[in-house]
């Protein structure tokens, strides 16, 4: 039954697509203001879900998960008619006569799989892209934030034709059923083992796909940084949504002529920023699940604590916590941590930074906290990364002028502004040849035209 339904709606939506109805620039530009008026629409349940589930504070559910996807959608609607434009490039004198015209041109039905950590935002990011780029979409949510699935589902049933956008809610067996059909493109974000398997899946028909995925994403800070902007930063960056944030740092390297200070610092403003006890305090989230916390409390109670260390897994709270004189063997560093523990080690020399930070695979985010310019230089051309920050954690992702993505084990593909259109589209390559005359030099017969070519191509 679950298979015949899916495959009813993959097809019904293949058929839909190839109406050509989703192509129109004002089709999508339609479409795009009535996801916004529907997000406006549902604006106060949205948060008040995410509160509900997450214990997400308002405004930071706000300022992550709602304002940063209207403004997603508005640089979308005013570079949309400029993005869809065919665009001619330059053909070489040996072309003379004819035009090269790149069209770009959607992938066909999309299927997106969210996540639950930013269940909002990281569902409708993606279908802003696809919907911009032409596709149809099928969109599965997270079934660890079933109330917010359950809400978008909703939204988005209220607002698209099952045909052109279709929310798909379940678990695991609901994936794997989505997965073995063959969509035009797959865009998942979520942990590194899954996005293998949503790889491995999308190779069977050789289907383009798009992995926002994740790693031990370093904050880096040296001897010049500014320490009370740091300290702030670094603890905003790292504890916001309790930790799970798949750009959040996942360690920190200070060097250690700042260590001690940085730590006190950072220690104050855990208290500004979230209360002398946070779980009260109305700023900060809990964990998704009560499993995941027993997973996080593990770390907490096999290390040395700096700062925090409390929790209550029955009630999904971890305290925001620093740990110390930790290993690279420690369990905490064999995996990208997800949640509000971070582990802190220091530096004397930047090259064995470098090397420590080599150790692990190519992170997704890192945080360079420096005024020294050659510093700066050097830690941007030694080390590869999806993407990041110097002097600040996190709001790379805010601007839709910069492409988002992984590398390596981190990701493949990047998203957000031009970008997202471009993840669902396919840039076709034309030549517009003329008929006005044709050259004899293309010809095998053509001795005057071999020797042409070869002057032209030397």
């Amino acid at each position: 039954m679950l298979a015949n339904d899916i495959e009813r709606k993959l097809h019904s939506q293949k058929q839909y697509f190839f109406t050509g109805a989703t192509k129109p620039y004002a089709f999508r530009l339609s479409q795009l203001k009535r996801l916004k008026q529907v997000i406006k629409k549902y604006e106060a349940e949205l948060l008040d879900t995410l509160e509900a589930e997450l214990r997400k504070p308002g405004q930071e559910s706000y300022l992550t998960e709602i304002g940063v996807t209207y403004e997603e959608i508005n640089f979308t609607i005013k570079h949309l008619k400029r993005w869809m434009k065919p665009r001619k490039v330059t053909t070489p004198l040996t072309h003379i006569g004819s035009s090269g015209v790149i069209y770009p041109e959607p992938y066909g039905v999309s299927l997106i799989i969210a996540p639950w950590n930013y269940p909002v935002q990281l569902a409708l990011a993606p279908l802003i892209g696809a919907i911009a780029a032409g596709n149809c979409a099928m969109l599965k949510p997270s079934e660890l934030t079933p109330r917010t699935s359950a809400l978008l589902k909703k939204m988005m049933d209220e607002t698209f034709d099952e045909n052109y956008v279709a929310v798909v809610e379940g678990g695991v067996e609901v994936s794997t059923e989505l997965l073995k059909q063959r969509f035009d493109a797959i865009f998942f974000t979520g942990s590194v083992p899954v996005g293998k398997i949503v790889m491995e899946a999308a190779a069977k028909h050789l289907t383009p796909v798009t992995l926002e995925l994740g790693g031990k994403s370093p904050s880096i800070v040296g001897p010049t940084a500014n320490l009370e902007l740091t300290a702030k930063r670094i603890v905003w960056g790292k504890f916001s949504n309790a930790g799970q944030t798949c750009i959040a740092p996942d360690y920190l390297l200070a060097h250690h002529s700042v260590k001690q200070k940085l730590l006190e610092r950072m220690e104050h403003y855990i208290v500004e920023l979230y209360g002398a006890n946070p779980r009260v305090s109305g700023h900060y989230g809990s964990i998704v699940t009560e499993r995941h916390a027993r997973r996080l409390a593990d770390f907490i109670d096999k290390a040395h604590i700096v700062r925090g260390g409390k929790y209550d897994t029955a009630d999904r709270y971890i305290e925001p916590t620093i740990i110390d004189q930790v290993t690279l063997e420690d369990q905490v560093m064999q995996e990208e941590i997800f949640g509000p523990v971070l582990p802190v080690f220091e530096y004397k020399e930047l090259d064995e930074a470098i090397q420590f930070i080599r150790s692990f695979e190519k992170p997704l985010a890192l945080y360079l906290f420096s005024t020294d310019s050659a510093e700066i230089d050097t830690m941007l051309q030694q080390i590869s990364f999806g993407g990041g920050c110097i002097n600040d954690t996190l709001t790379h992702i805010a601007t839709p002028y910069l492409p988002f993505g992984g590398v390596g084990q981190s990701g493949v593909g990047a998203y957000h502004g031009k970008a997202s259109f471009d993840v669902f589209t396919h840039h076709k390559s034309v030549l517009h040849q003329t008929v006005a005359f044709d050259l004899p030099a293309r010809y095998a017969n053509s001795r005057l035209g071999a020797k042409l070519v070869r002057a032209l191509l030397k």
